[in-house]
């Protein structure tokens, strides 16, 4: 498989390149994995290989048509890369408590981080998946349905408006566009498009979304930071930017080198965490863990009057299991919200573009309910 000598050369002297080894293992197949519905898979695949840092992920012996199996229809399993699993392993060691929170997966589709967080977080957490592609979008939409979290909702807006939230999330997730030499393996494709420029091109993209969204992460607020980039422009050197941007500080992930993932440092002393074909089973990526240091002000949320419709409670209550639900008329349906994200439902509609939100009930006539897939 022909690898361009411009990334070689670049990766000369970064920690963990093996130019021979890292060149041997792109004319291996790329590993198959897909990562277990913690409710809804788990019973379903037998003895499979575990990815060593995700409970829920499984190694495949081969790629099957996955678009035949009514387990991945009904939200069983994510095809998921094994390496971006291990978002979850930094998640549940940097956030203990993981109730009551407001997390943000800001380029979030196709979907498989925003599943991953949605299976982790408690029922009063909130989750905004958003995708500024609205084509994008729509995927994204189809996969968080089939996962089927009520906790999690679907956006699409720029950067820049999700920004407007000052200190509004505890948490942010931010997998930015990027050139995409990790994928070179499982995507050949990738392999032309990528260059030197677009290298470039897309460390200053990075830098333009998190610049525009980082006022709604609050003090102490947690950034994970991720690419599918092995270019120090789009890895390190990102970090460094934010560190000379805004008031950060770096975090460590404990129990890393037991799975051959690479600890590095950034030149301000940053902490990242790579991923290379030759070392573990999965394909390239980066990721890395910031707190925010700096005060934030806070988005105002004004005191809210309820707006569940009572009449479709009594009309739709038996279809969900019991709980306390807001029952809301949507713009094509009648939805239903845990009561306690009304106030975040409520602001967020004003300020945001809601592609999906809690649960699309469906939509009463005068003899009966007429129910939507997401009920399901």
């Amino acid at each position: 498989m022909y690898l361009p000598k411009q990334l070689l050369d670049s990766l000369e002297g970064v920690v963990g390149f093996d130019e021979e080894k890292f060149i041997e293992a792109h004319y291996l197949p790329a590993p198959v994995s897909v990562r277990l519905h913690p409710v809804k898979g788990l019973n379903h695949f037998g003895e499979l290989p575990q990815v060593p840092w995700c409970a829920e992920g499984r190694y495949l012996p081969h790629r099957p048509v996955f678009t035949l199996d009514p387990l991945y229809h009904a939200g069983a399993y994510y095809v998921q890369e094994a390496s971006s699993m291990f978002l979850g392993y930094v998640l549940r060691q940097l956030l203990p408590e993981r109730d009551n929170l407001r997390a943000l997966d800001l380029c979030a589709a196709p979907g498989g981080k925003s599943s991953l967080i949605a299976s982790l977080l408690g029922e009063n957490s909130l989750l905004i998946s958003n995708e500024v592609i609205r084509t994008r979008a729509s995927i994204l939409h189809e996969n968080m349905t089939r996962w089927g979290y009520m906790n999690s909702w679907v956006t699409s807006n720029d950067p820049k408006d999700i920004g407007k939230l000052d200190g509004y999330f505890d948490v942010m997730v931010v997998d930015a566009p990027c050139s995409g030499s990790g994928l070179f393996r499982k995507d050949k494709d990738a392999v032309s498009e990528w260059s030197e420029a677009n290298v470039l091109l897309c460390s200053h993209r990075q830098q333009r979304i998190l610049a525009d969204v980082w006022p709604a992460l609050k003090e102490d607020g947690l950034l994970v930071y991720a690419s599918c980039s092995y270019s120090q422009q789009e890895d390190e050197e990102i970090l460094d930017w934010l560190s000379s941007e805004f008031e950060v500080e770096s975090l460590q992930i404990a129990d890393t080198s037991q799975w051959g993932i690479v600890e590095t440092k950034s030149k301000s002393g940053a902490t990242g965490y790579r991923f290379y074909p030759d070392k573990v089973n999965g394909e390239g990526f980066f990721i890395a863990a910031l707190r925010k240091t700096s005060e934030e002000g806070s988005v105002y949320q004004p005191k809210f009057r309820s707006q569940s419709d009572k009449k479709l409670k009594e009309a739709a209550a038996h279809l969900l299991r019991a709980g306390d639900y807001a029952y809301l008329q949507g713009r094509e349906h009648c939805l239903a919200i845990n009561a306690a994200h009304e106030a975040d439902w409520q602001m967020l509609n004003k300020t945001l573009y809601l592609r999906k939100t809690g649960i699309a009930m469906g939509m009463p006539t005068a003899k009966e309910w007429v129910p939507e897939h997401e009920l399901a």
